[in-house]
């Protein structure tokens, strides 16, 4: 009888599993579904294919026409953005979790308080006028410098926590042996810390490629926008041409699934390491 509810409760925990990532694709599946519909076809059945009698391909022609030449800015934000970000949190992090100094405690209150501080839409006004006054208006930089400078909080208060929890005689026999603050970081913390920075990178290379309302205030020119901002290029101004644009964002999601299947086995790390240290 034990047996019996065992093995009942392993089909139920799958079970719930299965309903929860069938929920989760579905909508990336409707994305799909109606990027190769019409709108006629999509009126009639938008959530599934016995609408559709041909595969309209010009829909992804289309799209493609629209969103390639966005690709490479998104690219150069999202990369640049990332990279200093990651190293301004290892720094910090490094600096907060190792060393103990005058107002330090301070000084990392102060950093996880401002996570309660409103986002790059409510201070959209006083970030546009830094922006303006560096002479970064139309320039990618601003978006690399906002994004570079925003979203290091969290990263910084899960990879301190990390940090700490490394064993110091590791740092102090690497101080015995001649090695300097970069060596310790390069040799100690990123390789010991490596699930941790893989999944901070991977959640903020994913802000950086959705960011939109930034984008479209700050840059001019068409050959400067993001792909988010370029994707408005396929709302019509009465019809919405809905094959269009959903073939568009599909188009828009591929290199983050692509980047997601050859970085899951460290953003599961990630998520465990964290569980087990928290």
């Amino acid at each position: 009888m034990p047996q019996k509810v065992s093995k009942s409760a392993e089909a139920t925990k799958h079970a719930i599993v299965l309903f929860v990532i069938a929920c989760a694709l579905y909508p990336l599946l409707v994305t799909f579904i109606i990027s190769f519909k019409t709108n006629a076809q999509y009126e009639a059945n938008p959530f599934w294919f016995d609408a559709i009698k041909t595969w309209n391909w010009g829909n992804w022609a289309k799209a493609w026409d629209t969103v390639s030449p966005y690709i490479a800015n998104s690219i150069v934000v999202s990369v640049s953005a990332t990279s200093i970000g990651m190293v301004m949190i290892v720094l910090s992090s490094y600096a907060l979790g190792r060393y103990k100094f005058p107002l330090r405690n301070v000084i990392y209150y102060g950093i996880i308080a401002s996570m309660f501080l409103p986002g790059t839409a409510a201070t959209l006004v006083t970030v546009f006028w830094l922006v303006r006054n560096l002479g970064l208006v139309n320039n990618l930089w601003a978006l690399i410098v906002v994004g570079s400078a925003g979203g290091q909080v969290v990263g910084i208060f899960i990879l301190k926590q990390f940090i700490e929890d490394i064993p110091k005689e590791l740092f102090e026999s690497a101080q015995i042996d001649g090695a300097n603050h970069f060596r310790q970081i390069l040799n100690i913390v990123l390789p010991m810390s490596g699930p941790v920075l893989a999944i901070i990178a991977i959640l903020k290379f994913l802000g950086h490629w959705n960011e939109f309302m930034l984008a479209l205030v700050v840059m001019r020119d068409d050959e400067k926008l993001t792909i988010p901002v370029g994707l408005l290029r396929l709302e019509g101004e009465y019809v919405k041409q809905w094959g269009e644009m959903m073939a568009g964002y599909a188009m828009a999601s591929i290199p983050l699934i692509i980047l997601f299947v050859f970085t899951m086995r460290w953003f599961v790390k990630g998520i465990a390491a964290g569980a087990v240290k928290g």
